[in-house]
């Protein structure tokens, strides 16, 4: 995993986007939890951070459904990591990527009522809670609450990360800026 340096250009570009699409956009004055939003934006430039789930034999897990079996063969921290992340991934892909998610339409019988970006909100929230109540040491990690509120807000966070993708766009197509990118 490689760690978030808040400083860094990039750094600062998503905490800009984030904190004006959240704040002004949104009205929503979390700090911590945009915060948290704009870290994930930078942990997940990198692929391998997008990625970084393995089995005990060291095989990436790509798939929610690989990660949730994972996570349930795991106990304390090491589930709740995995759940946090599983949570993160989804609202990632959910908030940034929805298109990604969409169906095949190759088969009308093989579409579900539901689509994958609802799907993947479900299973977001849920592990967002998951990971909320597995205690660890409440003077290390006060993260808990936060997971909590991710989780109830999963929907406005991923709207909220369509809207700083739209900004992102939007200011590639108005001032030449650089889009961001994943770096494998």
């Amino acid at each position: 995993m490689h760690p978030v340096n808040r400083n860094s250009t990039v750094a600062r570009y998503f905490s800009g986007l984030t904190e004006q699409t959240f704040q002004s956009q949104l009205g929503v004055v979390d700090t911590e939890l945009i915060d948290y939003i704009s870290d994930l934006l930078v942990r997940f430039i990198h692929n391998d951070d997008i990625f970084k789930i393995r089995d005990l034999s060291g095989r990436r897990l790509d798939a929610i459904g690989q990660m949730l079996r994972e996570a349930d063969a795991r106990i304390g921290q090491a589930r709740r990591e995995i759940h946090q992340h599983i949570g993160d991934f989804t609202l990632f892909w959910t908030g940034l990527y929805p298109e990604a998610l969409q169906p095949d339409r190759s088969s009308s019988e093989e579409r579900a009522e539901t689509s994958p970006p609802s799907n993947y909100a479900v299973l977001g929230k849920r592990a967002y809670f998951i990971a909320s109540t597995i205690p660890l040491d409440p003077e290390k990690d006060a993260s808990g609450n936060l997971l909590q509120r991710l989780s109830d807000r999963f929907e406005l966070c991923a709207y909220g990360l369509r809207e700083v993708r739209r900004e992102w766009e939007r200011r590639d197509d108005d001032e030449g800026s650089p889009r961001p990118f994943l770096i494998n």
